[in-house]
């Protein structure tokens, strides 16, 4: 494996690189929550689109289940199979099979690898700064571009704690 940070030159042009290159990440949460994964478009030089060589290992679920209010996803699954978790469905993934998450899909997604072997596949998503992302399971809302994440159950009226009564106090 290379020590480089990114795949761009000293003259900052963006060159190929082998997808092992980029740096491995781990993430854990707990027994259920797990995945590795390597940030193919930051490494290369990107910071539109995102784009994601992960691996998800037996037993484990890729991230609580989800929606993205302005982001669109993506995913293809390159080696081995996995259970995608849609709203209420579940639909068995292998290797070739894509789905796409449109943006202000109001369905949670998540990936569980229902096997024992390992799954890789990418993941591919817009990077919008002002995304807001729905925890269905949780009632999390998460504003990217603050980095703070509410309760739905937290929700107010519009004209809640304002004083309508006199103009100007």
């Amino acid at each position: 494996m290379s020590n480089k940070i990114s795949a761009v030159n000293a003259d900052g042009i963006s060159e190929p690189f082998a997808a092992e290159t980029a740096p491995l990440e781990v993430f854990s949460q707990g027994e259920r929550f797990g995945s590795s994964f390597r940030h193919l478009s930051s490494f290369g030089g990107g910071d539109h689109v995102g784009v994601a060589l992960e691996e998800l290992a037996p037993g484990k679920e890729s991230n609580p289940s989800h929606y993205h209010m302005l982001e669109e996803e993506h995913a293809y699954v390159l080696e081995g199979a996995l259970t995608l978790r849609l709203g209420a469905r579940a639909y068995v993934m292998k290797a070739g099979d894509y789905v796409c998450f449109p943006a202000g899909q109001k369905v949670g997604h998540s990936l569980f690898n229902h096997t024992d072997a390992a799954c890789r596949y990418l993941i591919i998503g817009e990077r919008n700064p002002n995304d807001v992302i729905v925890y269905p399971e949780s009632g999390r809302v998460s504003v990217r571009l603050t980095g703070e994440g509410y309760s739905t159950s937290a929700t107010m009226d519009y004209w809640e704690g304002i004083d309508s009564s006199s103009a100007g106090a």
